[in-house]
């Protein structure tokens, strides 16, 4: 459905000094300096797929999704979305996609939302059968029927974002790009559209590319995630086989009956966390047997518990570039 090979963004601009000074010194040269927003990323994603795709603040996710959408023309490289050139922008190409960002708005402020949605039912060429039964269909399964002839301004951020995507489904699209969709939103309006998504998902088979900086977002969507870092590719992948890429690694979390010595916990593993009640440990995984059966025996051990390190610590350290690219 998607197919990206090579794809480069730069933007250029302009230094300038600070004061007066700097302004006519401006005037008669500019120093231009390049910025390398994307650097010769290449991926693909097959039809119905969701994916997310992830990277630190200024790291190119949402000018790779302009480039994708067809907003942005980029400085090298190939995209091929079912057989369009997204920005040649054509047509047939614009109502096969949709994209939806979190921090920009589509909908009138100060009018319903139907009116919104009315409008771009116009604009997409929708016949009233199917505009009727997608607004009906959507609007009971994201809980705004109520809501559907207030004022935008009116709304809360999280019945706004609701009304974003409902607005951005109209025409029903193969393919949905999504920009933090979850952006400032509290945790139950962020698991409504989670929940959302997953089930519009699994009915209609549309393909998505959501990035998020909350990883609930993307461990409830998405069994594989693209991470970008500076604007290049640095993992392509299953999100469970990241703990394997950077060396598997587990939590051994350890309660006492007594207090016991930093120095004698370092015997085991780093030390993540210590107390008087016990310790967490990151132990290698083919040593946690190991190290477990050192400490039950050397150790006044009361409990312990063996789990996974969190997926978001782990993205991390892709974005500190601890590990090579690949």
């Amino acid at each position: 459905m998607i197919a990206v090979e090579h794809l480069r963004k730069e933007f250029s601009y302009y230094k300038k000094a600070t004061g007066i000074k700097g302004s006519l010194q401006n005037v008669f040269h500019r120093e231009t300096l390049t910025k390398e927003a994307v650097r010769d990323i290449s991926f693909s994603v097959e039809k119905g797929e969701m994916i997310g795709f992830l990277g630190p603040n200024g790291a190119g996710k949402t000018t790779t999704l302009k480039m994708l959408s067809g907003i942005l023309y980029p400085t090298g490289g190939k995209v091929e979305i079912d057989g369009f050139i997204p920005w040649e922008r054509k047509n047939e190409f614009k109502r096969r996609i949709s994209i939806v960002m979190g921090q920009k708005n589509q909908l009138w402020w100060d009018l319903p939302a139907s009116d919104s949605f009315y409008l771009n039912k116009c604009i997409f060429g929708v016949d009233d059968g199917t505009y009727r039964d997608v607004v009906t269909e959507l609007a009971e399964l994201l809980d705004v029927r109520e809501l559907l002839n207030v004022q935008v301004r009116r709304l809360s951020l999280g019945e706004r974002m609701k009304m974003e995507l409902l607005a951005a489904l109209i025409h029903q699209p193969d393919i949905l790009f999504l920009d933090e969709p979850t952006i400032g939103l509290d945790i139950l309006s962020q698991k409504k559209i989670r929940e959302f998504l997953r089930i519009y998902n699994q009915q209609r088979k549309t393909t998505v590319i959501i990035t998020s900086h909350y990883m609930a977002d993307i461990e409830a969507l998405c069994r594989r995630a693209v991470i970008i870092n500076q604007g290049q590719l640095v993992y392509d992948g299953q999100l469970g086989d990241i703990n394997r890429v950077l060396g598997e690694r587990k939590l051994l979390s350890v309660k006492t009956s007594g207090e016991v010595n930093e120095k004698q916990w370092e015997n085991f593993g780093r030390v993540r966390e210590i107390s008087a009640a016990g310790a967490v440990l990151e132990v290698p995984q083919e040593k946690v047997k190991a190290v477990l059966g050192a400490i039950l025996s050397g150790l006044p051990v009361e409990d312990f518990t063996v789990t996974e390190i969190p997926i978001e610590e782990s993205i991390a350290r892709f974005y500190q570039k601890e590990v090579a690219t690949i």
